[in-house]
């Protein structure tokens, strides 16, 4: 059954602490993010590990095991984000519907190993990727097409909430 679709604009976050997971991406730097990518993206093996991973705690809540592959997503479109960032001016990024893709790539009957290498992968390569970023790098911009604009700085401090939320989420 899917999940009803979370169309809240989340760039909130960078103005201040999350009230639901307490995370602050506001007093977050930057250049912290890689650090607190792999160590989010460490912790999600000990999850997929689960006997239920793919049991849904309720008709309105994720699986730890969506959870997991949204994450892995999320790496893998924001590498996708800031790689753009740091080669075009001013890009704008492609739609990307979450929800849309958990349906349609099934993320509840993925293999828990497979994600669980796929996110440790994604999280990493995200990590290197922001770790070379240059001094003179942090100030360019990419935008959404409903009109939010990052930059690179802003947009490594509201990407690493989503996975640091969702991580909240499943310890629940």
């Amino acid at each position: 059954m899917p999940i009803v679709a979370d169309t809240k604009n989340w760039t909130w976050v960078l103005e201040r602490e999350c009230p639901e997971c307490g995370f602050d991406s506001s007093s977050t730097a930057a250049v912290d993010v890689p650090r607190l990518t792999r160590e989010n993206a460490a912790a999600w093996p000990a999850v997929l590990a689960r006997p239920n991973v793919s049991e849904r705690p309720d008709a309105e809540t994720w699986s730890a095991l969506e959870y997991s592959a949204h994450v892995r997503d999320v790496f893998r479109i924001f590498r996708t984000r800031l790689a753009l960032m740091l080669d075009e001016d001013d890009p704008e990024f492609a739609n990307w519907d979450q929800d849309a893709t958990a349906i349609d790539e099934r993320y509840n009957e993925q293999d828990p190993a497979i994600v669980s290498a796929g996110l440790l992968e994604a999280g990493e390569a995200f990590a290197v990727l922001l770790e070379h970023v240059r001094d003179d790098q942090w100030q360019r911009t990419g935008r959404r097409s409903d009109g939010s604009v990052f930059t690179v700085d802003t947009l490594a401090r509201y990407f690493i909430h989503d996975p640091v939320h969702h991580l909240f989420d499943v310890h629940r």
